[in-house]
């Protein structure tokens, strides 16, 4: 079995990691040749699941891994676009935000120009193992992986994102049969584009707007029919007002607000990202439907204020079970495709709870530097981000503060390794 060494180890290659390998880069670059990142696939991309080619990201493209902390960095986005000679081209488009493929393009251009910190691929991480030390403290982490090596290290850092939300309702419907929309682009793949399935999108939010939409553009004879609990699709809250909660200087104020103004913080944000669509997307959607009621050729159905009571197989046929909140009757919808536009599972990761439970702690908790609170006498670290909504904003999944929140991570590494190499000849041995 493989096992090998280092002094920081990364899971994940998304725009956290990857901020983060920037800027130990920039900031720390001893430490960054002693630094590994671990991904499961075999290449960097964005939002893989829907990495449709109209989609737009939803953020300026100045804040990408390292603007907001070092406007003249290398890594800049505009640096990619001139360095791949499409510079003039963006500018010409006179847009802030880029097209979700730009964006993916820009993680993997910085990926591939990293000097000192390393990336792995096809390294699947299935479980961390804390080693403990006699008085219960985390002396050093080993990962496992998929294939069976191991990875040692005294700093962990996850950035691996969250789990997808599959509700309990499908319980009964096999796996296989449900594509979420992290999965979504595979998924469809596979699928008979030619076929006159019938489609129901759960969700009312971006990701089951965009599903509904690529679906019945790719797919002419499919009828698409959306499900939400909601009264119908909105946009996005987006007054600049508003926005100024996504600056990397408001972590500082949410983090030390009392836990009812984070909670009233959170709910007001929550159409801002997570309940709304984008304008051009809603105009799409309605202009769609309004064409199809005028020429009788409806293919799109929207149910809205509908609960997903059940959700059975009979034979080859999802059929679901939908209670009209309105009224509280029932009705029965039957299909053949299930898509999920359900988000993600608002607890820690899994991979998180297990590293959390095997090192002893009661509960989760990270610092205002994102550093996981371990049994005291720790001499290992383990930092987590894009999980931290609750005690950081709810920009803290977003690409908003990664520059900034790489440098406090990075600013906070070096101190307590500074602080362990003073007290380092104070320390007692640890008995073997």
């Amino acid at each position: 079995m493989k096992h090998q060494e280092v002094e920081l180890l990364a899971l994940g290659a998304g725009p956290s990691n990857l901020a983060l390998a920037v800027a130990l880069e920039e900031l720390a670059p001893e430490l960054a040749t002693r630094t590994l990142i671990i991904e499961q696939h075999e290449n960097v991309v964005w939002q893989r699941g829907m990495l449709l080619p109209w989609t737009q990201s939803q953020v300026s493209f100045l804040k990408d891994l390292v603007t907001l902390r070092n406007p003249q960095s290398r890594f800049s986005f505009v640096n990619h676009l001139h360095s791949v000679g499409r510079l003039s081209e963006f500018v010409n488009l006179g847009s802030f935000t880029p097209y979700r493929m730009e964006i993916s393009n820009y993680l993997l251009w910085v990926a591939e120009s990293l000097a000192q910190v390393r990336i792995e691929y096809d390294r699947r991480c299935v479980a961390v193992e804390p080693v403990l030390t006699e008085d219960g403290g985390v002396e050093r982490w080993v990962v496992q992986l998929a294939d069976g090596s191991t990875i040692g290290c005294r700093t962990l850092v996850v950035g691996a994102g969250r789990d997808a939300h599959i509700p309990e309702v499908f319980g009964a419907i096999p796996r296989e049969r449900i594509i979420h929309s992290t999965e979504y682009s595979k998924g469809i793949a596979g699928l008979d584009h030619d076929a006159p399935h019938r489609v129901a999108v759960i969700g009312g939010a971006q990701s089951a707007a965009e599903m509904l939409w690529a679906t019945h553009q790719n797919m002419p004879n499919a009828q698409c029919t959306m499900v939400m609990r909601s009264i119908g699709l909105n946009g996005y809250e987006s007054s600049k007002f508003t926005n100024e909660l996504f600056y990397a200087s408001f972590v500082d104020e949410f983090h030390r607000s009392r836990p009812d103004a984070r909670r009233q913080l959170l709910g007001e944000m929550h159409r801002t990202n997570y309940a709304g669509l984008s304008p051009g997307l809603l105009e799409n959607l309605y202009r769609q439907i309004y064409l199809e009621r005028l020429t009788g050729q409806e293919r799109i159905k929207m149910i809205t204020m509908a609960e997903i009571a059940g959700a059975r197989l009979e034979g080859d046929e999802i059929v679901l079970t939908l209670q009209d909140r309105k009224s509280g009757g029932y009705d029965e919808l039957p299909c053949d495709v299930l898509l999920l536009g359900t988000g993600f599972d608002r607890r820690m990761p899994a991979l998180i709870r297990d590293l959390a439970a095997r090192a002893g702690l009661g509960e989760i908790g990270v610092d205002r530097f994102y550093k996981l609170a371990l049994p005291a006498g720790s001499g290992a670290s383990c930092y987590l981000q894009g999980v931290n909504e609750d005690t950081h904003g709810i920009a803290d999944s977003l690409l908003s503060t990664l520059a900034n929140r790489a440098e406090e991570i990075v600013s906070d590494i070096q101190g307590s390794n500074a602080a362990a190499e003073l007290l380092a000849p104070f320390a007692l041995p640890i008995a073997s």
